[in-house]
């Protein structure tokens, strides 16, 4: 059965949304995913901004500026919404795995 679009999130997702909880534009954007993944996550403007046009269409973000030069964002509650439901996921996750790997590791 396929997965449905945006049922969970993949990693570079979670932190552009994280990231927008705070109004930003693509360049800060870009920046601060790679600041609150201490480095490990870096996204380019063409991913970016297929992701972005993602998120505006399905109601997660919003545009919140638009001029020539410059967009900015921020999540909605329905993305707030999502991303704490990615949140609980990823805890249950953790916690599942916990058990085996200290009885096995």
């Amino acid at each position: 059965m396929p997965r449905k679009s945006l049922q969970t999130l993949s990693e570079p997702m979670y932190y552009v949304l994280l990231a927008l909880n705070t109004e930003l534009y693509g360049a800060e954007i870009m920046n601060e995913v790679k600041r609150i993944s201490s480095g490990r996550i870096t996204i380019g403007p063409g991913t970016l901004y297929t992701m972005l046009d993602k998120f505006v269409s399905n109601g997660l973000i919003k545009r919140t500026n638009q001029s020539l030069t410059s967009k900015s964002y921020i999540i909605t509650d329905e993305g707030k919404k999502m991303l704490q439901d990615e949140y609980i996921r990823l805890c249950t996750l953790i916690a599942d795995g916990k058990y085996i790997m200290e009885v096995t590791v």
